[in-house]
């Protein structure tokens, strides 16, 4: 096997490993990879502007072809997004040759009999399973992934997604054959409202060393356009109309000034998100060239705090990095993060902030401090 992957792993003593290309063991030790880590998905990559956030809805879902009950066939993953759009996931290694042909044709059959015979209840029974298999409370699972949404509204728009076929196939790989990322591309640019990518996970190993290498392929321009008009797009008006019905005035006039320190006077890259609830805005940074977005503004009040995707990124990959902003935003009185939280999503409501007489001008410190860090980069 050639010692030339294109993968090298830089070690702390700075000494240089050259990663091999791997395969994983089994078709079943790759599932229960994606289902114990679905941030391999790489939400950040099928959706630059507003990261996809993933729940395990059900592992071998199955799906019904003549009435509700007599399943036939079981898709490997359902995933829904914090948009309730179910992610159906159908996991093949290169080694199988079904992953040419046959897997969009069963990926097709899986698609079209969800919409007929799945609800919201299915899915809904399937994720609260899940959640008790792993010894996990569905209420707490679910109010981490909806970060301040209604649960009520998210298992309705659970079953709207799949009424109106508005789904997202995604064909999964070790090593995406050039035949099926064809068919992939057709797809996507055809199929409205649903999306279909394919993303590949590549493993390279060394010494007991795992490196995994997750790309999505399949976007295109035109199916983008295509579907714009299903989403909804937020700017700054919107913004605050939707805030003032939610916060008392010192609460927007402290978001105001969070709102001009994301935009430094134009300076900076901002985002608005495409919550159908909630509106948001974060800014863009791009410390050696990866994009960050380490904090977003929301209109249901809150500041939300990215660690979980900063976890693996420029500047604040290093843990240490991560729990020194924490602390600094644990100045604030009210606010106590905790070093769970830096692998998660935490939000500090706007009113917290301005309960302490001071607390304006210790998140703004905190985040200077943070894009000191990012400048230094």
């Amino acid at each position: 096997m050639s010692d030339r992957s294109g993968v090298f792993l830089l070690q702390s003593d700075e000494s240089l490993v050259a990663m091999q290309p791997g395969e994983f063991a089994s078709e079943d030790d790759f599932q229960r990879l994606l289902s114990r880590f679905p941030e391999l998905l790489v939400g950040d990559q099928i959706d630059p502007e507003e990261p996809r956030r993933w729940i395990l809805a059900k592992r071998e879902q199955a799906i019904s072809a003549s009435h509700p009950g007599a399943s036939i066939w079981s898709i490997d993953h359902v995933f829904l997004d914090q948009d309730g759009i179910p992610t159906l996931v159908e996991l093949k290694r290169q080694s199988d040759s079904r992953i040419r042909r046959e897997v969009v044709g069963q990926m097709l059959d899986y698609a079209a009999n969800c919409m007929t015979y799945w609800t919201s209840d299915t899915l809904q029974e399937g994720f609260e399973s899940t959640c008790r298999e792993v010894g996990k409370s569905p209420d707490s699972v679910l109010n981490e992934h909806l970060r301040g949404g209604s649960p009520e509204q998210f298992w309705q728009s659970v079953q709207a997604n799949l009424k109106n076929g508005n789904l997202r196939l995604l064909f999964v790989a070790d090593v995406m054959p050039p035949e099926l990322l064809r068919v992939v591309e057709y797809l996507n640019a055809q199929m409205n409202p649903t999306e279909v990518l394919a993303v590949e996970l590549r493993q390279f190993v060394k010494d007991g060393l795992k490196t995994i290498v997750p790309t999505v392929h399949g976007h295109s321009r035109l199916a983008a356009a295509r579907r714009s008009g299903n989403v909804r797009r937020w700017d700054e008006a919107s913004l605050f109309e939707k805030l003032k019905q939610n916060v008392s005035e010192p609460e927007v006039e402290l978001a105001t000034k969070i709102f001009r320190w994301i935009e430094a006077d134009g300076k900076r890259p901002v985002r608005y998100g495409t919550g159908k609830e909630n509106g948001s805005v974060y800014p863009i940074f791009k410390p050696s060239g990866v994009t960050i977005n380490p904090f977003y503004l929301s209109s249901d009040g809150k500041v939300w705090i990215q660690f979980g995707s900063l976890a693996n990124k420029p500047v604040f990959g290093d843990i240490k990095v991560r729990r020194e902003l924490m602390q600094r935003l644990n100045e604030i009185e009210g606010v106590s993060l905790s070093d769970v939280d830096l692998a998660k999503y935490p939000s500090i409501p706007l009113r917290t902030i301005t309960r302490d007489p001071n607390g304006a001008n210790k998140l703004f410190s905190a985040l200077k401090w943070m894009d000191e860090q990012i400048m230094q980069a």
